[in-house]
């Protein structure tokens, strides 16, 4: 008698893809919706009256949440209780809300509106050193909704972002894991150079509007919502043939003492941030930086920059393999370190005095290959250095520390920005020297982090330097 063996929906092939293009896409939108304003700041400061200040402190307060209230950590445990299906059609909804208070509070409407006298009056938070929430006196009204939607969408994308990985190890593992795991990072970077391309030209065609750009991010997150609850369908079909969450290793508050007292944690936890404060926040001004210096508009800004996000897409699954078959992962962190501190000075002093564009795309360039260096090489590397059952807890406070970082610098470079710039009104004028210079020296301090984890690797044998793949 021939056995007939019940295949589960997963073993499809077509089936697990269709849900890797569900869950991809659908984070393609809210990458996209990140960015969608960092390409308009001058746009921002002539409709709304955002200086570089506000702008700032506005694109640092998307993880503000997931900071002080430690959102992410709940997120991590809705995520463990409920489920991808649930979880996943909840991120989205946040995101949606978040993305529609964002987009009210930037169009002209709002402008006449009474919640624009509610917010004059409110969160006017001395701008002292011990202020710490995005809000200050002085902000204009539509920054400080914003920001407000900002961090209610972030919360969304932070809960999305695990619960998709959470989502393609259900559906793909004992298949090609790796392979969806490296596609989905691969479109969410392609998310980035679609935002540098189509938001100057969105908000530019007539009449010019700063607001349109955002109503066409929103209406992309509504899309992904609509595909996180389609993936839903095709969730539940999957869980009634027996199928079950892998999950993480939750985190644990006893094990915060344990990890705390590794000085391996504290470098890459620091490498991390270090590295991440000065290549995210950079994202946020790069357009107006090249607008400054090259003298473009900030269409043809977008058309320079939007090579960073594709060469990094392209270039990191080449570098993953290197690194799982040739090794050296603590070398690859330093050289992707001296590759950022170069190109960062670069933007400070040699295009501002060439105004080459050629020198500002080999530059561009060569960071995205810095931006592929390091993280490709420091997430596998965690694992080398923290025990197993460590581990969950682990990532858990290197996501904490690394958003600790893309909240304040943010703010601290549009603060510098707006405080090196004295009496300058003109958002295509801004001297970038110094915020460069502030975003090398993170570089530099992340080499010396670089150097010291290889010595010590050298030392203690953690196997940095080794290969993944044991032949």
């Amino acid at each position: 008698m021939t056995e007939i063996i019940q295949k589960k929906l997963s073993d499809s092939p077509a089936m697990r893809w269709t849900a890797l293009i569900l869950l991809a896409t659908a984070m393609l939108f809210a990458y996209i919706f990140v960015d969608i304003l960092s390409p308009l700041m001058d746009l921002l400061q002539i409709q709304r009256g955002w200086d570089p200040e506000a702008f700032g402190h506005y694109a640092g307060s998307e993880p503000f949440l997931n900071v002080f209230v430690f959102f992410l950590v709940f997120a991590g445990i809705i995520l463990d209780k409920m489920g991808v299906r649930f979880t996943a059609i909840l991120s989205g909804s946040v995101m949606v809300l978040g993305g529609a208070i964002n987009y009210f509070a930037v169009t002209a409407a709002f402008e006449t509106s009474g919640v624009k006298t509610f917010m004059d009056g409110i969160l006017n938070l001395p701008a002292s050193w011990w202020n710490v929430t995005p809000w200050y006196a002085g902000m204009p009204a539509s920054a400080k909704l914003a920001a407000i939607g900002f961090m209610i969408f972030g919360c969304g994308s932070e809960m999305a972002g695990i619960t998709v990985s959470r989502g393609i190890v259900k559906w793909f593992t004992g298949h090609e894991m790796a392979l969806a795991m490296g596609i989905e990072m691969a479109i969410a970077r392609v998310g980035v150079a679609i935002v540098m391309l189509l938001a100057p030209i969105l908000a530019h065609m007539n009449p010019v509007s700063v607001s349109r750009p955002v109503a066409a991010a929103l209406f992309l997150l509504c899309v992904g919502l609509i595909l996180f609850i389609t993936y839903g369908f095709m969730d539940k079909r999957l869980d009634a043939q027996g199928a079950k969450e892998e999950k993480d290793d939750p985190f644990k508050v006893k094990d915060i003492g344990k990890i705390l007292s590794l000085k391996m944690f504290w470098i890459v936890a620091l490498l991390c941030v270090l590295y991440y404060s000065a290549i995210f926040p950079f994202q946020k001004y790069a357009i107006n930086m090249l607008q400054c210096n090259l003298h473009f508009s900030a269409e043809q800004a977008s058309h320079v920059f939007f090579v960073f996000p594709l060469g990094a897409a392209a270039i990191t699954p080449f570098l993953g393999n290197f690194l799982d078959r040739k090794g050296k992962g603590a070398s690859m962190m330093i050289i992707g370190a001296i590759l950022m501190i170069a190109c960062h000075l670069t933007f400070a002093f040699i295009v501002p005095a060439t105004q080459s564009v050629v020198i500002t795309l080999a530059a561009i360039i060569i960071l995205g290959i810095s931006f592929s260096l390091v993280p490709a090489a420091m997430w596998p590397s965690v694992p080398k250095l923290i025990d197993n059952k460590l581990l969950g807890s682990a990532y858990a406070l290197i996501f904490w520390i690394q958003n600790i970082g893309l909240y304040a610098f943010p703010m601290i470079i549009g603060s510098v920005l707006k405080k090196v710039n004295p009496g300058v009104s003109d958002p295509l004028q801004y001297n970038y020297t110094v915020p460069m210079c502030i975003f090398a020296f993170l570089g530099v301090l992340a080499l010396f982090l670089g150097i010291a984890l290889k010595a010590l690797d050298k030392q203690k044998g953690y196997g940095l330097e080794e290969p993944n793949i044991k032949n």
